[in-house]
């Protein structure tokens, strides 16, 4: 299999499987208890919360550990919407379902912020729409489309109006430097298994000083942020995952030289594509594309059965046979939404991969143009 889904999870690395056993077989003592083997376990979830406040730039002590990215944004959102102030919640119009869905309990009226035809935060009315709000969250870049937001300019704009901003940064972190100091916001929510780490684990960065309300409560575990017992061996894998992460991207050249070599044979050997987002300000491992006259269900079906793992969208709402939220908060028609492929590539994924997959495309979209009967327009590059 030719695994172009990395958007959606990651293969675990050999070193975080390798880190994660010792905890999986011998390691299971609770590591709130005050004997050996506890704080051995203690003392690898520590360090595990160092490795992975390194890698965003935040102190130890402002990690918190939870079951995932969705718990994470949650557990921000309920915190902000407990402590804020009156008025509405701001988000941008293409947030995450975690997001979109976890302010939906908070009793505050909700309104989005729209983006350009590039998939960015519209800035100007971004700032319009402050006035009146409580709490902000912008994340900082999209799962679809892969286009990172203006992030810092938005936590600027938030606290100049005395606001709190989060940010979902569970797409970003470990493909791009992430640096809460830089940017200034005041919480972040990242995931393990979207930087090559374990499923079920993630964390959540709260800013030092800020007002903080738990999700979870119970017998007093992560300083009293996060009720339950701590998964051990998930968190060191956690840990593992982002010291590779921090490792990767300040050795790395190569970021994004599979995604332009795959777009450039698509765009090369196929007409009617559209290149979705602003080309300028992307994740590396993210491709998304429009194919003119080919239903994107279809393509899927072919290219699995070809070999290659891909997406229409957001892993979270596959089956959903509405078009895409994000890519209609963009202007994108609903017609061509229905078009579109998500490929996200991985730092496992080779060049010889994405060549095989590009070719693979060119052979899908053929095939179900030539049974359709469809013809079709030029390439399209979107260009801000």
């Amino acid at each position: 299999m030719i695994y172009l889904d990395a958007n959606a999870t990651t293969p675990m690395l050999p070193e975080v499987v390798e880190a994660m056993l010792p905890w999986l077989r011998d390691g299971f003592a609770n590591p709130s208890g005050t004997y050996a083997a506890a704080k051995l376990a203690r003392h690898a979830i520590e360090h595990a919360r160092a490795q992975v406040a390194s890698l965003i730039g935040a102190d130890p002590t402002e990690i918190v550990f939870t079951s995932g990215g969705t718990e994470s944004v949650c557990t921000a959102l309920h915190s902000l919407g407990v402590l804020a102030g009156q008025g509405h919640a701001l988000l941008s119009a293409i947030e995450h379902s975690a997001v979109l869905h976890g302010v939906q309990g908070l009793a505050r009226e909700v309104r989005h912020a729209p983006v350009t035809a590039g998939g960015r935060l519209d800035l100007t009315l971004f700032a319009d729409m402050l006035d009146g709000a409580a709490f902000v969250s912008i994340m900082t870049a999209n799962n679809e489309t892969g286009v990172i937001q203006p992030l810092a300019e938005a936590v600027e704009l938030a606290h100049q109006r005395g606001l709190p901003i989060h940010s979902d940064a569970v797409q970003a972190v470990g493909k791009i430097p992430v640096d809460v100091r830089k940017s200034g916001v005041d919480m972040l929510s990242l995931s393990a298994h979207k930087f090559h780490g374990p499923k079920g684990v993630g964390a959540l960065y709260v800013r030092h000083g800020l007002r903080f309300e738990p999700l979870l409560h119970g017998g007093g575990q992560e300083s009293g942020r996060r009720g339950g017992t701590e998964n051990t061996a998930a968190i060191v894998g956690m840990g593992a995952a982002a010291a590779a992460a921090l490792e990767h991207l300040t050795s790395s050249a190569a970021a994004g030289t599979l995604r332009d070599a795959f777009e450039a044979q698509i765009l090369a050997t196929i007409t009617g594509v559209t290149v979705n987002g602003d080309v300028s300000h992307r994740l590396p491992n993210t491709s998304h594309l429009s194919f003119e006259q080919c239903a994107a269900a279809g393509l899927l079906i072919l290219l699995d059965e070809a070999g290659v793992a891909c997406a229409a969208g957001a892993a979270c709402l596959t089956g959903n046979p509405q078009p895409s939220h994000v890519q209609l908060a963009m202007g994108i028609p609903a017609a061509r939404a229905h078009t579109s492929l998500r490929c996200s590539f991985s730092r496992l994924t080779t060049l010889a991969e994405t060549q095989a997959a590009a070719a693979a495309v060119r052979v899908a979209v053929t095939k179900l143009r030539r049974v359709q009967g469809a013809g079709v327009g030029p390439v399209v590059v979107y260009s801000p």
